[in-house]
């Protein structure tokens, strides 16, 4: 019998040191195993993530300011604090923290010559903690030297989230913008393909007002309508019970030619929705808003068994969620 060949040794040496870069799941491992990425570092990868956060801004101040800034709002800013701490092991002075819904080239984070930090919260999140991305991305711009911007990266198992690195005793007041013009320390100067991408990003933002008579409500205009988003921290089934019973009602509007339409989830947040008429602009919510408010305040404070119209407007308002993550 004729004896079986031996097998190759494929004589491939193996990187042991060092992070290993991130490839595409069918690609050749970087480490030199001659394996599959998703075989091998790309499993342990996978294995990395952590399990995924519902609500991962939770403990911090505004959190439905911060689920509005990163899921519906364009353009906005907030200025942060950071903890006791924090900014020591920084490259250079911190002279300022600030939250930005989105930067140029969606990165993560900047570091400007002054050494400030502006931080942007809708990038890409690599893990199942939001939190512990964004805190990932701080940290990355901490130790960035100024005048740079932070590229993205995995977010290593087991690092710290927001709500250690920021003072969670800081209030949190976003500031919405029309444009971005926050992205540059003198907008006004700006000129040729600077200039140009400004000028389309700014075309490509839907007008958005907050509106202060509440908390965390945003009125933005689209071509055919106007609408109101509203993100609420009461319990998704107690919100939703609490809507039906107003609806059902006849109260749930915010006026004449206005209607709840439905609600987004968001990071563990409901988020009423109402169409508005295009005339209705911002501080024509406020009012309407605050008596809105009272009502759903006084409902929630009495909850009763739904009836039957009740149930069927409830059904309806679930037959329109969306969840946006």
């Amino acid at each position: 019998m004729a004896k079986k060949a031996a097998k190759k040794q494929t004589g491939q040496s193996t990187v042991v040191e060092g992070d290993i870069p991130v490839v595409g799941a069918r690609e050749a491992c970087p480490c030199g195993s001659g394996r599959r990425y998703k075989a091998c570092h790309g499993r342990q990868a996978a294995h990395a993530v952590q399990e995924l956060v519902h609500r991962p801004f939770e403990g911090l101040p505004g959190e439905a300011d911060w689920v509005a800034l990163r899921e519906l709002v364009p353009a906005a800013t907030v200025p942060l604090t950071l903890a006791a701490g924090v900014a020591e092991s920084a490259v250079g002075e911190v002279p300022s923290v600030t939250l930005a819904t989105v930067l140029p080239l969606a990165w993560p984070a900047l570091r400007r010559p002054d050494g400030s930090i502006m931080l942007g919260l809708q990038t890409q999140s690599s893990s199942g903690d939001l939190s512990r991305d964004l805190a990932d991305a701080l940290e990355a711009a901490l130790a960035t030297e100024p005048g740079s911007p932070v590229p993205a990266r995995r977010t290593g198992a087991g690092g710290r989230r927001l709500q250690e690195l920021l003072d969670t005793s800081a209030e949190f007041t976003p500031a919405v913008h029309t444009g971005f013009e926050f992205w540059l320390e003198d907008a006004e100067s700006a000129t040729g393909e600077v200039a140009a991408s400004l000028e389309r990003a700014n075309a490509s933002a839907i007008p958005t007002e907050k509106v202060t008579s509440v908390d965390s409500a945003y009125w933005c205009g689209t071509p055919d309508k106007n609408h109101l988003r509203w993100v609420m921290t009461v319990p998704e089934e107690e919100l939703l019970d609490a809507l039906a019973r107003l609806s059902a009602a006849g109260t749930s509007s915010l006026g004449e030619g206005t209607k709840l339409v439905g609600s987004f989830r968001a990071h563990g947040l409901t988020v009423p929705v109402w169409d508005l008429p295009l005339e209705m602009t911002a501080d024509d919510c406020e009012k309407p808003a605050a008596e809105f408010a009272q009502r759903l305040a006084e409902v929630l404070a009495a909850p009763a068994p739904l009836t039957a119209e009740e149930r069927r407007a409830r059904a309806n308002l679930v037959s329109r969620q969306v969840t946006l993550n």
